[in-house]
Formats: C-alpha cells, structure tokens, sequence
C-alpha cells in the first residue's frame, strides 16, 4: 500500500520537539507585517512561484472525493516535502497563511464536501482567496483531511487576522473582536489567551513563546519602527536553538517577503511585483540553502521535476524516521505537480 505523504509528515511531527513553530502580526497606522519561525528538524526547502490559471486535484488521503481547482492569484510559498505542498504563503492579493503544529487537532468526518489535505489547504485558499473571510467560508465547501495535527494563522491586506483551529471535527476561528491579540504558537487560541498571557514568558513552551510574541505585537508602534527589522527581533525573541530552521517576514500589505535560515543567517527578499505568475511561463523557486543575500527575483530559476525529486529525497533521508520510506512513495510525490495543468 502506498504511503501517502500526511502520514509521513505525521512521522516526522512525531520526531521533533510537540513544541514547534510561532506566529504573529504586526498591524499600526496602516502597516501589516506578519512574522514566521519555522522549527523543525530539517532546514531544506524551496521557495515556489506558483502560477494563476493552474487546475489541481488534491491528494487527500485516498478520500473518494478530491477537491479540483483552478488558482485564480499567484503565489509565493515555503515548501519542504515537495512543490504543492506548502508549510506557508502569501499571494498576490495579499493573503498570507502558516502553520503550526497542534496536538489534538481533529478534522470533519466524511460528508457531502470535497477534501483536500491539510499541507494543500494553505495552496487551496492562496490559489482562490484574498481575504480571510473568504477563508473562513470556505469550510462551507471544502473539508480538510490528514493525521497531521495542524493549525493556522491567516492575515489579509486588509488587516484582518485570524486563527483557524479544527477541534472535534469542526472549524474553530478567532477574529475580530476575538483575536485581541494576532499571535499562534502550538497551544489552542483559547489556551494561549488563557495561560500564555499570565504565566511565565521564559522558555521554549508553546505558552512562554505566545507569550513573548503577544508582548511585542502590544508594544508595536509602526511610526519610526521599521516594521521588519522588528518582526525578525521578534523571531529572534521566540526562537529555538537548534530546531528554527527558518525565519520568514510577510509584508503583507506591501507583497513583499524576506527570509533566511539556520545555516544562511543573511536576509534575503523577493517583491511579488517581480516575479510573473502567468501560467504560460515556467514554475521559479529558489533554493533556501543557497548562499545569497538581498533580492532573489534574479536567483530564481526554472522548476524541474529534478530539484523536486532532491528536495524530497534530501527531507526524507535526513529525518530517521522516514529514511525507510520507499524511493517508490519519493517517487510518486516528487512526481506529484506534474499532474497540473496550465488553463490560461
């Protein structure tokens, strides 16, 4: 039977540390900017164009109802076991989405609503979303699937926030008057607010780095604050020694994302407005483990199912846990986004 990718992923979660990854946005006098730690046990990874005017099936856990879409915006995402399977992303209206692991989390049962896994539904709603209420309404429509425990933070251009949580089988979300503040570890929204406020703050602990994080999203004060420099401060603030393998910074209201990892510690940075999202060009992504430092839009280089093929087998082989999955199941993931197909 093949191994399917979630069910890896699930592996690999199960090898790391429970307490991984933070978020938070930045939102005063206009500007919104939304900060990412990636902590894990692998720093590989690619960052990925992806195109409007591409159709897609989901590969959803053997469920007889795949979602199928067609991407209305392009994108730019983080991807570390394979192209169309992002960790996280912003497109080009703006919508930015990251995850978090989070013990507990459980999905819909089956029912009339297409599926979609859980690493796709963040290339699902960039591919047909700008807002996060849109976002939230589509759970109306679209069911997600996996045994990943994963949960979310999505920021719009319109500075709106959310936390999007699957408990007990249903979606759960914070926003508005119920996020009063826009941070996300790996604890439930409700138990972040609860303990991650009042309680300790030193520490690697989902509710120490809450809370750290909730600090600096209180103090920010966008005038005569560069409001970049103070998100990576603020990744600095919640990182992990030794498992924060990458830190990403979203200007969201700008479409601008600067980012760099354990082992290229210089900033790099790609302005949406520089990259071609028409389908009718070549899928570009960049290496995260090339040494480079400021804009990247000339480092990009064409997608080939060959740099897809060694960012999976490198993720892979380099976690113990998976390096007796068979080059069969490499294979098909790899091989997995050349099922899409350009509509123009």
């Amino acid at each position: 039977m093949k191994t399917k990718l979630s069910a890896v992923l699930l592996a690999l979660a199960l090898s790391v540390p429970a307490s991984a990854c933070t978020t938070f946005c930045l939102r005063d006098g206009g500007r919104i900017v939304f900060g990412k730690n990636y902590d894990w046990a692998v720093g590989d990874g690619l960052l990925v164009v992806n195109k409007r005017g591409v159709a897609r099936k989901a590969d959803a856990e053997g469920d007889p109802k795949p979602a199928s879409w067609t991407s209305q915006f392009g994108s730019v995402t983080f991807n570390q076991y394979g192209r169309d399977f992002p960790s996280g992303g912003i497109n080009e209206k703006g919508l930015t989405i990251e995850l978090m692991w989070l013990a507990g989390s459980r999905y819909p049962a089956a029912d009339a609503r297409p599926a979609v896994d859980v690493l796709q539904w963040i290339q699902y709603n960039l591919d047909n979303h700008a807002t996060v209420a849109e976002v939230l309404k589509s759970d109306q429509s679209l069911r997600v699937v996996g045994p990943v425990p994963i949960h979310y933070l999505v920021a719009d251009r319109q500075g709106q926030v959310a936390t999007v949580e699957f408990l007990d089988g249903r979606m759960v979300a914070h926003t508005g008057d119920e996020l009063p503040v826009a941070a996300l570890a790996n604890s439930t929204y409700a138990e972040s607010l609860q303990g991650g406020q009042t309680g300790p703050t030193e520490g690697p602990s989902s509710l120490a780095r809450f809370g750290r994080a909730a600090r600096r999203v209180k103090s920010f004060k966008a005038r005569g604050t560069d409001a970049v420099d103070y998100a990576f401060e603020t990744l600095d603030q919640v990182a992990q020694p030794g498992y924060t393998q990458w830190s990403i910074v979203y200007e969201v209201d700008r479409g601008r994302v600067h980012f760099r990892t354990r082992d290229r510690r210089k900033i790099r940075s790609l302005d949406l407005k520089d990259v071609d999202f028409s389908c009718s060009t070549p899928v570009r992504v960049l290496d995260l483990g090339e040494d480079t430092e400021g804009d990247v839009a000339r480092r990009l280089v064409p997608y080939t199912l060959e740099i897809n093929r060694e960012l999976v087998t490198a993720a892979f082989r380099k976690t113990r846990f998976l390096a007796g999955v068979p080059k069969a199941e490499i294979e098909r993931v790899a091989r997995y986004p050349e099922s899409a197909v350009c509509r123009r």
